[in-house]
């Protein structure tokens, strides 16, 4: 049965201190994602969402249970697989009971593997693993585990959501794909061509590779094999530092067509695109802020800003991992027993101030909720990015989307 929770809190101004000391009466979370390196700006700008979302959510609301607090602990795993492993152990061995990740879907993947693992063999020390940006769609279908829960729509509801936008823009008719040399760059990519074929299969597909992640210093290359391909837009799912570098050697190498991310926001690639991403930039994702659709919403990213001066807006989905932890922990009765807590998020559903609700799937752990295609605009724009007049204002919307998609999952529960 679902379960719903009204009224949710409103938000408070204030950064949490975090710590490695241990007390009573707190529940500990170990954030484990890039905090040096080339992906550094993204990982600690999500740590810092974290942060803020544990205190105006959870903390300064009176905690859960009884007054329990949560403790945020902050793990650089240069996105790792190896650091990440070392890291979750340490964690686990510190009295961590909370896994949260999301920088790196071969790291998710890792990590699936490892907790499902421990937790078999370490009944009286389980943990759950809270994934908040890893979106390959086989961690909630062939890898999916009970003890991972998806807190971001996964690839493949993002790009039905995009391939919706391009099926209706009748000029659109060749498309490159570009895409990182990974699970989940070749998870958009397959996505990309099946769902193209289905929707507009007068479309071709000029070009389809894959580039090292993180490695690349230049796109110059890639950039003008796309120009010369004529193809008239572009699909990439890269982020970080490749994002920036793509979209601006594709720009400044005279590239006028729509370029479809999934990550082409903040961390310096809203500032670094400005004017030239007008009319050119778009990204899928979730949680809207411009225009926001609730004061609550808009109050939130004021007060995060304020907590955080410099810093971007970009992650809404940092609070519903936090409001959907306490509530599943209340109606448990226990942080403690990760199983009551788990079964208590499956089907689990409540008001999103960010727009819709948000509703717990029970049959593979992917959280259903709005998801929208928004535009690099300087126009009407409340939650600016980089210190810039530009931010995404929302063009196109899929309520609730996936929640009735078919999934491969087949979940061992203990």
């Amino acid at each position: 049965m679902n379960k719903t929770m009204k009224g949710l809190c409103g938000a408070v101004a204030g950064a949490l201190l975090t710590t490695s000391a241990s007390y009573a009466d707190t529940i500990k979370i170990a954030f484990i994602d890039p905090l040096s390196g080339p992906f550094a700006a993204t990982g600690e700008n999500a740590y810092h969402l974290f942060q803020y979302a544990v205190d105006a959510v959870v903390n300064d609301q009176g905690g859960v249970l009884d007054g329990d607090t949560f403790e945020l602990i902050g793990l650089d795993n240069k996105i790792s697989a190896t650091e990440t492993l070392i890291h979750l152990q340490t964690a686990i061995d510190d009295g961590v009971r909370y896994i949260v990740q999301g920088q790196s879907s071969g790291v998710a993947a890792a990590l699936i593997d490892a907790i499902s693992k421990h937790n078999r063999r370490n009944p009286d020390q389980q943990v759950l693993f809270l994934n908040y940006a890893a979106i390959d769609p086989a961690l909630t279908n062939e890898a999916c585990s009970f003890w991972h829960f998806s807190f971001d729509a996964n690839s493949d509801l993002k790009m039905d959501a995009l391939t919706d936008v391009i099926a209706q823009s009748p000029e659109l008719t060749s498309g490159y794909l570009i895409n990182q040399d990974y699970s989940f760059g070749r998870a958009v990519a397959a996505s990309a061509t099946a769902m193209l074929a289905d929707k507009r299969p007068d479309i071709t597909i000029a070009g389809d590779e894959v580039h090292p992640i993180g490695q690349v210093k230049d796109f110059t290359p890639y950039a003008r094999k796309i120009v010369s391909s004529g193809a008239d837009f572009v699909i990439t799912g890269a982020w970080g530092a490749d994002m920036y570098g793509l979209g601006t050697a594709l720009i400044s190498n005279g590239f006028t067509g729509p370029i479809y991310t999934y990550y082409a926001a903040a961390s310096g690639i809203t500032a670094g695109f400005g004017e030239a991403g007008k009319g050119s930039l778009f990204i899928v994702a979730e949680g809207q802020t411009n225009p926001p659709v609730s004061e609550e919403a808009a109050q939130y990213v004021s007060d995060f800003k304020t907590a955080f001066p410099g810093e971007n807006f970009t992650l809404a989905r940092t609070s519903n991992v936090m409001r959907m932890l306490a509530a599943a922990i209340n109606e448990a009765g226990t942080a403690t027993d990760v199983v009551a807590v788990a079964n208590a998020l499956e089907g689990l559903e409540i008001e999103n101030p960010f727009g819709g609700t948000l509703y717990m799937r029970p049959d593979n752990h992917q959280l259903i909720q709005d998801v929208h295609v928004m535009a690099h605009t300087d126009e009407d724009i409340v939650n600016a990015l980089d210190g810039s007049p530009f931010g995404l204002r929302v063009s196109d919307t899929v309520a609730a989307a996936g929640r009735d998609a078919a999934s491969s999952c087949e979940m061992d529960r203990p």
